[in-house]
């Protein structure tokens, strides 16, 4: 069950269309406590909305009482783990509750750099969308062995292939959102609930019309905590794009249909 966010602010009015950063975590309490401070220094207009699947570790303690101390900071409660794309989707929903103009998303665990979110920023001035790409241009990734590495980069070019996406890295949860993109889509039609889900909107969002672009960013391997990867959200991750052809086809043959009645 969905708790209230919990907030200091009291007032939505003085979020109101400013850039609004989700954050997923679950068990992220050493990483977060570093994570919204440098976030608030480096980008002094955004709000931190941290959504909490109740992690064991106290992370939801610490966000509490740093939206205590800085109106800038909430967090978004939920009574179980539900996963990171659930915990996505209700993070866009209450940011875009509070006035979000824009949303962003990042991970936790200190991978993203806080400093490149004004590289996504200036992004949006001509684009609807900009994923946070670690291969456009380069690959710029730190401290992660080459096993997984080239597994990160065989994923791409297999979304790429059966989607015939043209962006280099589908797979990147940094981006930034204009709201209106956000607006648009169908929510109860998105149903992974791992790092699928990033490959799902995208391919959605795509498919909208919507303009994509990438911008250069740097990825670096967490420094605390423990990977949510799972054989659950890896064998997710292998279906689910040719679930989301599969299910195009069915829409377009749908509207042939309908068009020849």
């Amino acid at each position: 069950m969905t708790q209230a966010p919990m907030s200091c602010d009291g007032d939505t009015r003085s979020s109101s269309k400013r850039p609004f950063v989700v954050i997923a975590t679950y068990n992220e309490k050493e990483n977060i406590q570093v994570l919204i401070p440098e976030i608030l220094r480096v980008a002094p207009e955004m709000q931190v909305l941290v959504v909490d699947d109740s992690s064991p570790d106290g992370t939801s303690e610490s966000v509490r009482q740093m939206a205590v101390e800085n109106p800038r900071v909430h967090l978004l409660l939920r009574g179980r783990r539900m996963g990171y794309g659930s915990a996505c989707i209700a993070g866009f929903k209450e940011a875009l509750r509070l006035g979000a103009a824009t949303i962003f998303t990042m991970d936790a665990d200190l991978s993203h750099d806080p400093r490149d979110l004004l590289r996504l920023a200036e992004g949006l001035e001509n684009s609807d969308v900009v994923i946070g790409s670690r291969y456009v241009g380069g690959i710029r990734i730190l401290n992660w062995p080459l096993r997984r590495l080239v597994l990160s980069l065989w994923a791409n070019w297999y979304v790429r292939t059966i989607l015939r996406l043209p962006y280099t890295d589908c797979t990147s949860g940094f981006r930034a959102y204009r709201q209106e993109v956000l607006q648009e889509i169908d929510w109860q039609s998105v149903h992974s609930s791992g790092y699928a889900f990033l490959v799902e909107i995208l391919f959605d969002i795509a498919g909208h019309g919507y303009s994509v672009s990438e911008a250069p960013v740097v990825y670096t391997e967490r420094r605390a905590g423990q990977s949510k990867m799972s054989k659950a959200v890896v064998l997710e991750a292998v279906m689910r794009p040719w679930i989301l052809k599969a299910r195009r086809a069915v829409r377009r043959c749908r509207h042939k249909t309908r068009g020849r009645g």
